[in-house]
């Protein structure tokens, strides 16, 4: 691949050709902030806080559209830039209800990052609270279009990355907000809840309805895992406080998913701390069921397949793979059908 040379805040970069002066930047290490790119969605040009000065072009530069070229000298972080970026933040800051104490997404807040970033404690613009009425229709959603900026990340997320199509920007001047289909709740509208809206979002305009008041983001441990509820095998990070998954998000910039769920896997967690989840073997023993050791447990279904083919023959036993294993369980149980057993009986629950 082709690679091109440039300076940025006097450092020489190599990147490959195609590349923005945003992601020459951030490969190199050097931040740039910016609340509506995301690398999922690409380029945006919608907030305008990634701006830079590219020597022999004109005014101010947005990063995350414009191109990096050969012999490009680049500037990050002047007295002008600084000055717009604030600006610009103090916009956003002074239009809608961001109270950082009481919001859900206090400490994941793209907004409050850069606010901070930039040294901001307050807008000097005149403070012009939205009063629109929260949806809390979707049975896993909250929409909270006070704290909502405008950055089109949901919209480029439900459109192009799921592409449910649900999620557009309606109505024109100050009425410009995102709605749901034709302006209709989000729980009446078509939406598949998959939740790639609320991962996207840099405010806490969306926000998972479970996850309200039960902890802070510093308050939790971050675990990656696996998705347990097919074999695609999707990366997870679980939220926990106190023993407990308070909430789930997919792992961005890994395969196969690339932060991407489903609505079982983002919001189908509960069943981890159901009392009703069997926590050993059970076996009938005059007529009831009891709990037995997995040494028992195996023992009896050893003795009863072994039963069954002697009396039957082996065709009479299937085995039925379940969609939660991995794909390696899954191959084992068919090679113990085949090669054990002796029989081709085999199938899974994700057939279709």
């Amino acid at each position: 691949m082709e690679k091109i040379a440039l300076h940025i805040d006097g450092k020489l970069i190599q990147v490959v050709k195609g590349n923005s002066i945003l992601n020459a930047a951030r490969q190199s290490g050097i931040y740039i902030p910016t609340l509506c790119y995301h690398p999922k969605t690409g380029q945006a040009g919608k907030c305008r806080i990634c701006v830079v000065e590219v020597e022999r072009m004109p005014g101010l530069q947005v990063s995350c559209s414009l191109e990096a070229k050969n012999g490009m000298v680049i500037h990050t972080n002047t007295e002008r830039i600084t000055e717009t970026r604030k600006m610009i933040v103090e916009l956003y800051l002074s239009n809608g209800k961001h109270h950082c104490i009481s919001c859900e997404a206090n400490g994941v807040c793209e907004l409050q990052e850069v606010a901070y970033y930039l040294g901001i404690e307050k807008s000097d613009f005149p403070v012009v609270e939205k009063d629109l009425p929260v949806d809390t229709s979707s049975p896993m959603i909250i929409r909270d279009m006070n704290k909502c900026i405008q950055c089109y990340r949901c919209i480029a997320g439900c459109n192009d990355i799921t592409v449910n199509e649900v999620l557009d920007m309606g109505f024109r001047g100050n009425k410009m907000a995102v709605i749901c289909d034709t302006n209709k709740p989000m729980g009446k509208s078509s939406c598949a809840v998959c939740g790639e809206c609320v991962q996207l979002c840099p405010t806490g305009a969306l926000t998972e309805k479970k996850a309200v008041g039960k902890g802070r983001a510093w308050e939790t441990e971050k675990t990656e895992t696996t998705c347990p509820y097919c074999g695609v095998g999707c990366r997870i990070n679980l939220h926990v406080k106190d023993n407990e998954i308070i909430k789930v998000t997919g792992v961005e910039d890994v395969e196969p998913n690339y932060g991407a769920l489903c609505i079982k896997g983002r919001f189908g967690y509960d069943f981890v701390h159901s009392p009703d989840r069997l926590k050993s073997p059970l076996l009938r023993k005059d007529g009831k069921l009891k709990e037995v050791s997995w040494e028992e447990a195996l023992d009896f279904t050893a003795g009863r397949l072994s039963e069954i083919k002697k009396a039957h023959g082996p065709d009479a036993i299937v085995g039925i793979g379940c969609a939660r294993s991995v794909n390696e369980s899954n191959y084992v149980m068919m090679k113990f059908m085949r090669a054990v057993i002796g029989t081709n009986n085999v199938d899974h629950c994700a057939r279709t």
